[in-house]
């Protein structure tokens, strides 16, 4: 009767620790090609970075975190997992890549176009991003 209840305690352990966690798989985040090789066309100087501080406060700090790191004051309510831009894996892509997701977005994550429509403004969010962790 004892190896019983342990196990199911034990089981019950594992239920409630499990649902307290977010399952953080998600499927890869195709970017087409197009965007992939795409260049930058915004020199990130002082004023784009600014600009990109500036509309990362308001568009994307509440998920992604002041520094980047995807644990914004929203993030623990949503059901994917903000991106986090201090991670190799973020800097590897390419700048295209990154203004084709801030353009597009994906699940939980608005499409910029839509409340920014002007390209610059997503291409300094791009370089703004840039400056987390020393990426690019």
């Amino acid at each position: 009767m004892k190896k019983i209840n342990l196990t199911i305690a034990c089981l019950l352990s594992i239920l409630i620790i499990g649902t307290s966690f977010k399952i953080i798989v998600q499927p890869a985040w195709v970017v087409p090609e197009k965007y992939v090789s795409m260049a930058n066309p915004v020199k990130a100087d002082a004023k784009s970075i600014a600009a990109g501080k500036a509309l990362y406060s308001v568009n994307c700090e509440s998920c992604h975190g002041k520094k980047g790191l995807g644990n914004g004051s929203k993030a623990a309510d949503l059901k994917t997992v903000p991106g986090n831009f201090t991670k190799d894996a973020f800097k590897a892509e390419t700048d295209g890549a990154v203004f084709y997701k801030i353009t597009e977005g994906r699940n939980e994550m608005p499409k910029a176009k839509k409340d920014l429509p002007n390209d610059t403004d997503r291409w300094n969010l791009v370089n703004f991003i840039r400056t987390f962790a020393g990426a690019k």
